[in-house]
């Protein structure tokens, strides 16, 4: 008999640091613990093992229908475009009788902001008293991608009370110290950083280190497995199995 539990990956990009994959497998084991009647494995796009069409490959072996692949992105760059779809072309190709659905990447789609995520990003920054707040995230040539992360600083501006703005660990300006000293120059004098991480890795540790030498009062830690970011994972699956029963309603600001 076919087993009757929905197939989930969770596939993040991979790093060759260690402690990416033990909070991807944190997530992992969250998004499990909220969701007993899934089988939820994770999945990673580079660096780290098992790739997801190999966990897909799994899944039709052990003779499941149906299988959802959610990227643990932030923002719908080239991994998120390219190397997440490649990997389900790939896994249908192979396993014709595998039906496999996308999720949406966890930061903003359409314009909007997961309520989720920006209770992820609250509950990361805990009781920081700070005037100006700087969102740190990885970076992308990508401009859509960067509106997104635009569009969450602004949201996260809106629930705090307090400006944010963004920075970058790679691939584009402006680095988190230039935009400290420009926050500090400008009279703000208590200014934390915000982790648009999923996972610690050496972009995180350059942007922290960037930050702290501009004369920030604290920084926040990657959102790894915060129960919002658990729900927002959960909610996916839920958006990309059942688009038309609400499930939406899980993600709502």
């Amino acid at each position: 008999m076919r087993p009757a539990r929905l197939a989930v990956t969770l596939t993040a990009h991979g790093s060759r640091d260690p402690r990416a994959a033990r909070a991807t497998e944190a997530l992992t084991r969250a998004v499990a613990a909220r969701h007993p009647e899934w089988e939820v494995r994770a999945s990673y796009l580079d660096h780290a093992g098992p790739r997801p069409r190999e966990v897909l490959a799994s899944y039709a072996e052990a003779d499941h229908r149906r299988a959802v692949l959610v990227p643990l992105l932030l923002t719908s760059a080239y991994h998120g475009r390219v190397d997440v779809p490649g990997e389900i072309t790939a896994a249908r190709a192979e396993h014709p009788g595998l039906e496999v659905s996308q999720a949406e990447v966890l930061g903003p789609v359409g314009g909007r902001v997961p309520g989720l995520l920006l209770d992820g990003l609250v509950t990361r920054l805990g009781p920081v008293a700070a005037d100006a707040l700087v969102l740190a995230a990885a970076g992308t040539r990508n401009a859509a991608a960067r509106a997104t992360v635009e569009q969450a600083a602004a949201a996260l501006s809106a629930r705090v009370g307090v400006p944010c703005r963004v920075a970058y660990a790679s691939a584009a300006p402006p680095l988190s110290g230039d935009v400290v000293r420009d926050l500090r120059g400008a009279g703000y004098e208590r200014v934390a950083v915000v982790s648009y991480f999923l996972a610690p890795g050496l972009l995180w540790d350059s942007t922290v280190a960037s930050a702290r030498e501009a004369g920030i009062v604290a920084a926040a830690e990657p959102l790894t497995d915060v129960p919002s970011i658990a729900a927002l994972v959960a909610g996916r699956v839920l958006e990309a199995t059942a688009p038309r029963a609400g499930a939406v309603a899980a993600l709502a600001a």
